[in-house]
């Protein structure tokens, strides 16, 4: 059933919205894709703090264009059209959608949004493949707390030499008497 010219209004205001929330947005192409393998990724990106539509192209290109972002690639709104709106972490969202996509063989990122800045295909897939904030997080702290765990080891070191003289010299004294 068509939609109404004001339910197309409700939803040009609902999309501006999300897109004004969201830290990162994705437009991909979903087709392909199962009705299984879409509710899937739709409950994997809830759980990580997005959210998956399908979005129609004309109420796209008006949100864009109401938002004044410059995309000059207007291609992207050609054929089948969802839109990941990133609302927590910019990134693991698309990890998500990306490796589902690699998964499933079907399905390709058409184009991203950073923080309103227009990324290309190629370059949401690379950031796709970086290290979630929680790994990055855990190698800073390894990385700063290994130089204290080698001071301490040198300075036992000198413990653990002493230590050995005098139970050397120990055993030498009994072995003497």
């Amino acid at each position: 059933m068509p939609k109404t010219k004001a339910q197309k209004i409700e939803k040009v205001a609902d999309l501006t919205l999300k897109l004004g929330k969201a830290k990162s947005v994705v437009f991909a192409d979903y087709q392909g894709l199962t009705m299984n393998q879409l509710s899937d990724l739709r409950n994997k990106l809830r759980d990580a703090g997005a959210e998956f539509e399908v979005t129609k192209n004309t109420l796209l290109g008006i949100t864009i264009e109401n938002l004044k972002l410059k995309i000059e690639n207007s291609q992207f709104l050609e054929g089948p059209t969802a839109t990941l709106f990133s609302y927590e972490d910019e990134i693991a969202p698309i990890k998500i959608l990306v490796k589902a996509f690699k998964d499933a063989q079907k399905g390709a990122v058409k184009l991203g949004l950073l923080d309103m800045n227009v990324l290309d295909a190629v370059t949401v897939t690379r950031l796709a493949n970086l290290p979630t904030k929680l790994e990055l997080q855990a190698k800073l702290v390894g990385s700063i707390s290994s130089p204290l765990y080698g001071i301490v080891n040198v300075l036992q070191g000198n413990l653990r030499g002493l230590v050995c003289a005098l139970n050397q010299y120990k055993m030498q004294r009994e072995v003497t008497q």
